[in-house]
């Protein structure tokens, strides 16, 4: 398996620091109001390639934050007159409904800035007594130079980066040593939540919240950090420097970043109009549809994001609920009977099409790819599981089916609904027309039924229903 690493900016085989177990840090959102479906990138990119690692057989510690400490979250509770801790509250499980819907796997740990203070705290002095950071009238700064190395993740020159500040002297950034100096903690400003520290009564900065939280659940050297592309710099190089500083040794071994998401080739942007959060989608969209969408592309590329694309996903993913569902009416009786000769030989060529996958998600979690091989493994099945095929061959294409779509954490098939009394009646009242040859009342009766949000399919099984 290779991964392209940011930090090398060179794909490289996989080898995890101990063999059999992967430690994989996502950052998660800031919860100050419902999630956009950019957010809904990384979350669904990552949750996928953690799906296939467990596929491949490695036990993964899967650890996403939620940042529940932030400016926009103290706007956001004074605006509505309540408390940070209740804005924050309120849109972490707004946000868990959300990926539930996306089927999105929760993490093995979610957790909290807030809980994680005294953590921070350690992680700080230890910084500061090393000589790493400094303090400065109650806020403490991490001096980015005693990092010698900073700038690998993202590529950037220090002297360079020096250049393009302007002289700050403003909101106390002239109390820097340096202007590239980040903070690590601030004094609490009025009305603002605050935790007691050595330095004042504070909050810590962005930047340490992620290295405290990665050093606790993960330890001080962890596989695979991943995240937007937007976070590379100053997010991720921070944390970096922070984190080796602090801890004396490296602070992952590969780094993935998704690349943006746009709407209709611009960026999303509330001022354009044009900014969609995940709820939103949900109103138009099973969000089923908006994963599809986000795995038809790989990771590393832009996707743009526009209705016509959101449609084709939609009808992808319908293709595929289509035969996961002709495979299931087959295959129901029998499902265990022996195979003839030639049907296992074809039971054998669908089971070729894990390996296919395998390759292209071996390759840099290349979804896009494997996304193909589903689509090819659904023709297969429509030309060599027809009406009529045994339950035992159909069962068992089934199962490869759904064994890579449930990799790429897509529901292709859902429970069996009971359908209501007046509807019963409706189908019942269609097939009596269709006996006695009234095709004008059948036609009426199925269109009534359309209308009603339930689409027919006659087949050789009799006829089959399914909500549109």
């Amino acid at each position: 398996m290779k991964i392209f690493n940011s930090l090398t900016m060179t794909k490289q085989d996989f080898v995890p620091i101990e063999p059999g177990k992967v430690s994989m840090y996502v950052c998660g959102p800031t919860v100050y109001n419902l999630i956009h479906i950019g957010n809904a990138r990384p979350m669904i990119v990552f949750d996928t390639f953690r799906r296939y690692l467990e596929h491949r057989g490695y036990e993964v510690n899967y650890v996403s934050n939620f940042t529940d400490v932030d400016d926009k979250i103290i706007k956001a509770a004074n605006e509505e007159g309540v408390t940070a801790e209740e804005i924050a509250a309120r849109y972490i499980e707004e946000c868990k409904k959300d990926m539930a819907a996306m089927n999105v796997k929760p993490a093995t740990t979610h957790p909290l800035a807030t809980q994680e203070i005294d953590g921070m705290i350690a992680m700080i002095s230890k910084l500061i007594s090393t000589g790493h950071a400094y303090e400065k009238n109650g806020t403490v700064y991490f001096r980015t130079r005693s990092y010698h190395d900073y700038g690998e993740l993202s590529h950037k020159n220090l002297d360079d980066l020096r250049s393009g500040f302007r002289d700050l002297k403003v909101s106390g950034e002239d109390e820097k040593e340096d202007p590239l100096d980040f903070v690590l903690w601030k004094p609490k400003k009025e009305g603002e939540p605050s935790w007691k520290s050595p330095w004042s009564d504070g909050r810590p900065g962005w930047h340490i919240e992620c290295s405290v939280m990665a050093k606790r659940y993960l330890g001080d050297t962890i596989d695979i950090h991943a995240g937007g592309e937007d976070l590379v710099f100053p997010h991720h190089e921070n944390e970096i420097a922070q984190s080796t500083c602090a801890n004396g040794v490296p602070f992952a071994h590969y780094w993935m970043h998704n690349a943006f998401l746009n709407i209709d080739n611009r960026k999303m942007s509330k001022s354009l109009g044009n900014f969609f959060t995940v709820r939103d989608i949900s109103k138009k969209y099973d969000l089923q549809v908006l994963r599809l969408f986000m795995l038809s592309a790989h990771y590393r590329s832009p996707l743009n994001f526009s209705a016509e694309l959101m449609e084709s996903a939609k009808a992808s993913l319908e293709r595929i609920r289509n035969a996961a569902e002709r495979l299931r009416d087959l295959a129901s009786g029998g499902a265990d009977a022996p195979l003839t000769d030639e049907e296992q030989k074809i039971a054998n060529e669908a089971f070729e099409f894990i390996a296919k996958f395998d390759e292209k998600m071996d390759d840099d979690a290349n979804t896009a790819d494997a996304l193909a091989v589903v689509f090819d493994l659904v023709r297969f099945a429509n030309v060599h599981v027809p009406d009529g095929a045994s339950p035992a061959l159909a069962a068992r294409v089934l199962k490869v089916l759904t064994g890579l779509t449930d990799i790429l954490g897509l529901i292709v098939l859902t429970e069996k609904e009971d359908l209501d009394t007046e509807i019963e009646n409706l189908i019942a009242r269609r097939q009596a027309a269709r006996k006695e040859k009234n095709f004008a009342e059948a036609d009426r009766i199925r269109d009534e039924l359309k209308a009603m949000g339930i689409e027919l399919l006659d087949t050789r099984e009799g006829v089959k229903w399914k909500r549109i």
